[in-house]
C-alpha cells in the first residue's frame, strides 16, 4: 500500500536549501590549502627592477663566476597581466655565447633585466 505525501504539510513548506552553503563541508583540507596558495600566488606581485647596462651584468657575472656566488637574475619576461616571474636564483654551473645555466636552468644574456649577489647571512650572525 503506497502512501501518499502532502504537500500542504508545514515541514515542506518550510524547507528551505541552503544551496552551495551544504556542500562546504565536504572539501578536503589538501583542497582548500591548494586553492588558498593558487590566491596567494595570485595576488603575488614581483617589483619592477631597474634595467642594467651590459658592462654592468658583465661585471656582476664576471665576479660571481669568478668567486662561486651566488646570483639573484629577475628576466625581461612578464607574463600576460604584466607581471614579472620570480627571481631565478642560484650558482653559475657553466655558460656559452648565448647564455649561463644557473643551477638546472638556461638563462639567456639578452634575457637577463637586472641582476645582483644573494646577499647571505651565517646563521652565527643572526640575531
Amino acid at each position: 500500500m503506497s502512501q501518499k505525501i502532502d504537500l500542504s504539510d508545514p515541514y515542506f513548506n518550510d524547507y528551505h536549501d541552503r544551496g552551495i552553503k551544504k556542500w562546504n563541508g565536504f572539501y578536503l583540507s589538501e583542497h582548500t590549502a591548494i586553492i588558498n596558495a593558487e590566491n596567494a600566488a595570485a595576488r603575488k606581485t614581483v617589483p619592477k627592477k631597474k634595467r642594467m647596462t651590459e658592462t654592468e651584468i658583465g661585471q656582476v657575472l664576471e665576479f660571481a663566476f669568478n668567486n662561486r656566488r651566488q646570483i639573484v637574475v629577475q628576466l625581461e619576461i612578464v607574463d600576460s597581466e604584466g607581471k614579472y616571474n620570480d627571481d631565478t636564483i642560484g650558482f653559475i654551473e657553466g655558460f656559452d655565447e648565448l647564455g649561463l645555466m644557473i643551477g638546472q636552468e638556461k638563462v639567456h644574456y639578452d634575457e637577463i633585466r637586472n641582476i645582483e649577489l644573494l646577499n647571505f647571512k651565517k646563521w652565527s650572525d643572526m640575531t
